[in-house]
């Protein structure tokens, strides 16, 4: 199942997409509004859906609706650094030891279609193109084999970065969050969709240039070993979105560097899930 935020007609709710159609959530009044709350209702909030979806009513297309960032303003919006052994190998660092986690703002989410800005104070931004999961149960203390279960489901994050900014800290999270630099979306798919998140090609483009082709199975680790290393230290709840970090062909490693511009537009897409566009400016 595809869930989605969206907007129409000057209201914001949820809903599931099929094909080129959004199923409307406002379908059934028992169903909640924003994604956090579905989620947290599990089974019966995804059965209703599924419902709908059979019904074959209540659609929408999707060029009549606006999509917003899935969930727009994740409890804790969380990424993991130099993931990626040819990521490691083109910045020139060692191999971390253990998971490296920081923190991007949630006021930095936006969704599809929306544009990420070039800040005045910097013009060193970067892209990273990444497989994000969100988590769909409370959890503390996860082990690794059972992991899977407390996901919700896998959408793509574009991991915006003011390299400057990103280096005068060593949490990273100035550089990381800065407004509009955190693109997650166009919509998360559940579980049941992905079979195995760890084996799916990973490609972004800057306007028509292919810099990043990879496959999530590079990553060093997983998405069940950073939800059992994580939960060690914090709780983990509905709504939080894990990004899992970028394979090379970063901007910041090309010759010339390949910052972004105003007026490109990068899109990123995972198998299995879908496209992220958003336009430069």
């Amino acid at each position: 199942m595809k869930l989605a935020t969206f907007t129409y007609q000057n209201q914001t709710r949820i809903g599931a997409v099929v094909e080129n159609q959004i199923i409307d959530g406002l379908a059934d009044s028992d169903l909640p509004t924003d994604m956090i709350t579905f989620l947290e209702q599990g089974n019966d909030a995804l059965q209703k859906m599924q419902t709908l979806i059979s019904s074959g009513e209540h659609r929408i297309f999707l060029a009549n609706v606006k999509l917003l960032a899935p969930i727009p303003r994740p409890r804790k919006f969380l990424g993991i650094g130099l993931n990626y052994a040819d990521h490691v190998e083109e910045t020139g660092l060692g191999k971390p030891e253990y998971p490296m986690f920081f923190t991007k703002q949630s006021s930095c989410v936006i969704g599809h279609g929306v544009a990420i800005e070039i800040p005045a104070v910097s013009e060193k931004v970067d892209y990273e193109g990444e497989l994000a999961f969100v988590i769909g149960k409370r959890c503390k203390n996860v082990a690794v084999e059972n992991a899977h279960e407390v996901i919700a489901g896998f959408t793509i994050a574009n991991d915006v970065t003011v390299r400057d900014w990103q280096v005068r800290s060593p949490t990273w999270t100035l550089g990381k969050s800065f407004d509009t630099h955190g693109p997650i979306g166009p919509w998360i798919v559940t579980t049941d969709e992905i079979l195995n998140p760890h084996a799916l090609t990973l490609k972004t483009w800057v306007d028509d240039e292919l810099r990043q082709n990879s496959n999530t199975c590079y990553m060093m680790f997983n998405c069940y070993e950073m939800i059992a290393y994580l939960s060690q230290a914090m709780t983990l709840e509905v709504g939080d979105v894990i990004t899992t970090g970028t394979p090379s062909g970063v901007g910041v490693k090309m010759t010339p560097r390949g910052y972004l511009k105003a007026g490109q537009t990068v899109k990123i897409e995972i198998e299995g899930i879908g496209t992220l566009v958003n336009a430069v400016k």
